[in-house]
């Protein structure tokens, strides 16, 4: 039995304009003190969240090509419930956008705020992110 032939033309043709489900260029900062250094670099202020950068030396371990990603929300942002539901959103918007205008070498903090990351309109959220990078990186140059 030989699988099917993936549809070139049609409405089952992927587009590919979407990013993959996995990158595998995106590594989930875990340790305290990789947020603890971010913390330090520069940040970004946006409605829904705040986003903090910070380069990497070339001496650690992950390599130059890699961009890593940390998520956090405090109890401020509300219960477990809030919490959770904001950093599913965050994930989401890095998801989308850093495979794609994040630089390797990066790490990136993605911080919930109250009220807001969890009940922003989702588009805004990406738009938002998407400034947030520009302004970033025009800073690290």
């Amino acid at each position: 039995m030989t699988p099917p032939e993936a549809p070139i033309v049609g409405k089952d043709a992927s587009t590919g304009d979407m990013p993959p489900a996995v990158s595998l260029r995106l590594e989930v900062l875990r340790k305290r003190p990789d947020f603890q250094r971010a913390a330090r670099a520069a940040h970004v202020a946006k409605p829904g969240f705040v986003v903090q950068m910070r380069e990497r030396r070339s001496d650690e371990v992950p390599g130059q090509d890699v961009i890593r990603v940390g998520f956090t929300c405090s109890k401020k942002v509300g219960n477990a419930v809030a919490r959770n539901r904001a950093k599913r959103r965050l994930r989401e918007i890095a998801r989308l956008a850093l495979p794609t205008e994040g630089r390797g070498g990066m790490d990136y903090v993605l911080i919930g705020r109250k009220d807001k990351t969890a009940d922003l309109p989702f588009a805004q959220l990406r738009d938002d992110f998407s400034d947030a990078l520009k302004t970033l990186h025009a800073r690290a140059k």
